[in-house]
This record gives C-alpha cells, sequence and structure tokens, in this order.
C-alpha cells in the first residue's frame, strides 16, 4: 500500500512526472523511478492478495511481513521525493485535488457500495471520513501533500516528524477520522523524501548495496519465519497505537523507531535492484495509480464470491497461482487502455470547476524565454 509516489504514480501530465522532468534536463522520464512504481504496486497487489491465504502458510506470513515492512514505506518515500516542488500555488493545488481528492471521493464511494451490495452488507456505511480499504493512501497523500511548505521551512523535518510519528503511536484518543493514525505514523517516509535528492538513490544503487541487500533480506525473511507466532502483524499497518495492540504505552515509541529503521534498510535493498534501462514495464510506471485503486475491486470481488476459501489455494501451487495472477492483473491495469476509460475520474481536468490562473500565461512565457 511507494504513493503514495508522485500523486502516487499519475500519468505524463500530473504534477509528479512535471517535477521529474524538472529534475531531469532533457525532460525525459526516468526509467529508474517508473520501473520503482511498477515493482512496488505489484508488491502492494501481491500483499494484498495473501492476506486471505497466508493463515496457512507459516512461510507465506513470513513473506507477508517482509513485504509490509518495506513496500508502502518505499512507495511513501518516492512520494515525497516527488512532492518538493508542491508550492501550494493554484495550479499545484488544481492538480491536488483533481489527481487526488477527487479518486478520493470516487472509490471511497465505489468501495463502500461494492461492500454493500456485493458482500450483502446493507449496514456498510459511505462515509468519506473513515476510508475503507487502500482509500487511506489517497487522504494521507493529501495531507502530506498539503503539509509539504510547511516541512521545507523546518530546520530539522525529519526529526520532527518521527516525534509526531511516536507521540501518534501512544495516543489512542486520535480515533479513526481520516485514517489519522496512519497519516502521521507513515508521514516520516513522506518527510524523509522531501528530504532527499537524486544523488541519494544513486548511493542505493551501488554495486555493493546490490550484494549487501541478497543476505539482508534472507536474514529478514528468517527472522519474519521466527516472528510469526510472536509478533503481531498489526503493527506493520501503522493504523493503531501501542494501547489498542494490547501493548503497554512504551512499546509505541520503539516499534516506531525499530519498524522505521527497518523500512529504511529494506526500502534501500528494494531500491538497489531496480533496473536503471528502460524495460518491457517501464512505461507502466506512469500508471500504478489506476493498478493501486482498481486492483482491490478484484480482490474484494473473489474476496465476497468466497474463491478464496477453495482448498487447491491454500495450497503451494494455489498461492503462487494467485500470486502471478495478480501480478499479471495489476500490470495490465497499468496499460494505456485502462488508463484511457478511466482517467475521467482517477485524473480529470475538471476546467470547469477552476478559475482560469491570470499569471500562468506570464509563468509560461517566462520558462520559454529562459
Amino acid at each position: 500500500m511507494f504513493h503514495a509516489v508522485s500523486s502516487l504514480v499519475q500519468s505524463p501530465r500530473s504534477s509528479q512526472d512535471q517535477n521529474q522532468n524538472q529534475n531531469r534536463p532533457s525532460g525525459r522520464r526516468d526509467a529508474f523511478f517508473d520501473n520503482a512504481k511498477y515493482l512496488a504496486i505489484v508488491l502492494v497487489a501481491l500483499a494484498h492478495s495473501w492476506e486471505p491465504l497466508k493463515g496457512d502458510s507459516r512461510l507465506l506470513q513470513a513473506a507477508y511481513l517482509v513485504v509490509y515492512a518495506f513496500h508502502m514505506p518505499a512507495f511513501i518515500i518516492v512520494s515525497g521525493y516527488f512532492s518538493r516542488g508542491f508550492d501550494a500555488s493554484p495550479s499545484r493545488v488544481k492538480r491536488l485535488v483533481t489527481g487526488v481528492v477527487v479518486p478520493y471521493v470516487v472509490f471511497e464511494t465505489g468501495y463502500s457500495l461494492f461492500k454493500r451490495y456485493g458482500d450483502h452488507s446493507p449496514g456498510q456505511e459511505i462515509s468519506l471520513l473513515d476510508p475503507y480499504y487502500l482509500t487511506w493512501f489517497l487522504i494521507a497523500l493529501f495531507v502530506w501533500r498539503l503539509t509539504t511548505p510547511l516541512w521545507k521551512t523546518l530546520r530539522h523535518p525529519l526529526p520532527v516528524a518521527l516525534g509526531i510519528a511516536v507521540l501518534a503511536s501512544v495516543s489512542p484518543d486520535i480515533g479513526d477520522d481520516l485514517d489519522l493514525q496512519r497519516v502521521l505514523q507513515f508521514l516520516p517516509f513522506f518527510v524523509l523524501g522531501l528530504c532527499l535528492r537524486a544523488e541519494h538513490f544513486r548511493l542505493v544503487r551501488r554495486r555493493s548495496v546490490r550484494v549487501a541487500a541478497v543476505p539482508v533480506f534472507v536474514l529478514a525473511l528468517g527472522f519474519a519465519w521466527w516472528a510469526v507466532p510472536r509478533m503481531n502483524a498489526a503493527w506493520f499497518y501503522h493504523r493503531d497505537s501501542a494501547q489498542e495492540l494490547g501493548a503497554p504505552w512504551w512499546v509505541g515509541p520503539v516499534m516506531q523507531l525499530a519498524l522505521f529503521g527497518c523500512s529504511l534498510v529494506l526500502t534501500a535493498g528494494f531500491l538497489s535492484w531496480v533496473p536503471g534501462r528502460t524495460l518491457w514495464f517501464t512505461s507502466l510506471g506512469a500508471g500504478t495509480l489506476y493498478g493501486y485503486l482498481l486492483h482491490g475491486f478484484l480482490l474484494k470481488g473473489a474476496e465476497y464470491r468466497g474463491w478464496f476459501d477453495h482448498p487447491l489455494l491454500h495450497r503451494h501451487v494455489g498461492e503462487i497461482a494467485v500470486s502471478v495472477l495478480i501480478a499479471v492483473a495489476v500490470t495490465l491495469l497499468c496499460t494505456s487502455p485502462v488508463r484511457r476509460v478511466f482517467r475521467v475520474v482517477i485524473e480529470p481536468r475538471m476546467e470547469w470547476a477552476f478559475r482560469a490562473d491570470p499569471l500562468r500565461g506570464a509563468r509560461e512565457r517566462g520558462k520559454a524565454s529562459a
């Protein structure tokens, strides 16, 4: 659940891509980041598909914990990196509304209705204050992006963000409105992305880091296998305080800082393996927001129909088959035909809803003359 990445990873006309192009003199997209976004969204979909299956396999539960330890942090870090140009100008705010707020309203309503009628749950409410399933990321991205100018003015933004996350982990009274626990506990990863520069990503792509990442992930998988019966996986979701998880209050700060460190190490390892050249899936990196928002309907539909209850799927061959199918499905959901169909609700232009920017022409002429 890396999106937050850019505006989660939007199409070529999104603000993410424009910021990215500003960092590249040639104006071309960076294949490394597109590859990272695509691979991250595949991991997100895989982890979601493992949720109804992992109870019967300790190894799958261990793999689930490892993936959950870094896939969203990585996505959020990249999102923060591409949010550095957000300055609360009218054009940026417009993109924030059309690329984040509108999709949130549409898909929050869509998933709630799908639950109500697809799962025969007439009590399922439609509430924009209580994000359902994967829509939490959009509301979190909205808050993070909106506060970007504040973080850019602070002298030490990352320690401040970590302090906020630590306080959230011991504050059960925050409640569930807007999934604020997740917004605050994942905040340090977004702020870290704001602080990063291109050279930092080049550092983790060195050969020595790629080699070191192999034993790191092996050890992580081994530790996760050991921790499966001993640790509550909910710690990785960052949606509850320590008290709500049945732990003493002081465990919250310890787990928050420990998971932050583990997530950074695993994220560095993941990024070190991301190819930097253009591959067959590179272009799909521009459509990961589509894959993220749409794949949930496939998984929830399968869950509501009871398909995950089939005994075959709870064997190793079934787990592998589900993993392959969801990887193929989310890949297709990132393609251009799907993006053309759903762009009206995921990246609407909505020119009719906004006033014309009187300074836009002057800025464009200034850029052309420069």
